[in-house]
């Protein structure tokens, strides 16, 4: 198992990163993806390196040292390509054009514990 899945990230940040994301979703028409599953297991993820590295680090990319990258705050959700572009490599934010994207901007604590576990 890859080391990263076995951590839990803290409530709080689980529930800053939801409430973030919910919010993010609505102010720039953006939903979550068809599969709630992966909207679940990037905000697990976003939270686990908001704990880590004291940023949401995008968790969908592979970094040679996840601290410079956070420092660095580029791939620091939202990242800069999502602000720019409207272009989310982790499918979390997706324009309507986007073929998985769904048709929610909200998602329950219990979902992604039940989904991102």
């Amino acid at each position: 198992m890859n080391p990263d899945q076995a951590v839990q990230p803290s409530p709080e940040s689980l529930e800053a990163l939801r409430k973030f994301a919910q919010t993010y979703a609505q102010r720039t028409g953006t939903y979550f993806c068809s599969d709630p599953g992966v909207t679940a297991v990037v905000l697990k993820g976003l939270a686990t390196h908001k704990d880590q590295l004291g940023a949401p680090l995008c968790p969908c990319r592979h970094y040679d040292s996840k601290p410079a990258e956070a420092a660095q705050a580029f791939w620091n959700c939202p990242c800069v390509p999502m602000r720019e572009r409207m272009e989310c490599h982790c499918m979390l934010f997706l324009t309507e054009d986007n073929p998985f994207r769904g048709d929610s901007q909200t998602i329950t604590t219990d979902t992604i514990q039940a989904l991102a576990n």
